[in-house]
């Protein structure tokens, strides 16, 4: 799997995801997605849950995938891969990356980031994808040990309520301070092929892109309330 920037430098990520409830949360329908999206250049898939991840390993063994488990706990704000027992199921289920939240918020039950991201790296090997909302969140993560830094929580964190996504402020700055060897990702907000060449062009090493993309339950949704405006 190409996990270094030469092998990842200018790709396309898509993020096949679907919301609960939806008819295209299904094994089959995601795997069908992902294996579309990878036989028309995608490099990599993003995908959610341990179940989503076994499906589409087992229909394209050869993918790039990048793995979350999203899980809401009443005692924090963090649900993306939010603890030990997350990043544990997502690595065991087949990704070859495991996308955390890595900002600076309370975890469930106390959990500590700096912990969970040595106890991945020891007892998993498994390579980060340190998900944040600001250049100082993306640099503590890759000083903790994550190999990626993605754009994703900007405009979705309560310090980062106010703005909205895509992070084209956060990009250059990250670009320049984080360690050469931390591939950088932009994730969020990208709703076009132009806006996907803009994010490469601000210093992202790859762009993941999903409702503009997987997400036909929002699409269509949006499409339905301007036209009922």
């Amino acid at each position: 799997m190409p996990l270094d920037r030469q092998g990842l430098q200018g790709g396309l990520i898509v993020s096949v995801q679907a919301p609960e409830g939806s008819p295209m949360r299904h094994n089959d329908v995601i795997a069908a997605m992902a294996e579309a999206s990878l036989n028309n250049g995608a490099i990599g898939v993003r995908l959610e849950s341990p179940e989503h991840i076994g499906a589409v390993r087992r229909r394209c063994p050869e993918a790039l995938i990048i793995g979350l488990w999203k899980r809401t706990f009443a005692d924090s704000a963090v649900y993306i891969t939010p603890g030990w027992e997350e990043i544990r199921a997502v690595w065991a289920a087949g990704a070859d990356v495991v996308a955390l939240d890595a900002t600076d918020r309370p975890r469930p039950k106390g959990q500590d980031l700096a912990a969970l991201i040595r106890r991945a790296r020891e007892e998993l090997h498994a390579p980060l994808m340190a998900d944040v909302d600001s250049v100082a969140n993306g640099l503590q993560a890759a000083e903790l040990g994550c190999q990626w830094v993605g754009t994703t929580l900007y405009g979705y964190t309560e310090a980062t309520a106010s703005q909205s996504p895509p992070a084209w402020g956060l990009l250059p700055q990250l670009r320049q301070q984080l360690p050469l060897e931390t591939l950088l990702i932009c994730e969020g907000g990208i709703s076009s092929p132009q806006q996907a060449r803009q994010a490469l062009e601000g210093g992202a090493d790859a762009v993941v892109v999903g409702t503009a993309i997987t997400g036909v339950d929002l699409q269509v949704a949006a499409y339905r309330r301007q036209l009922s405006t």
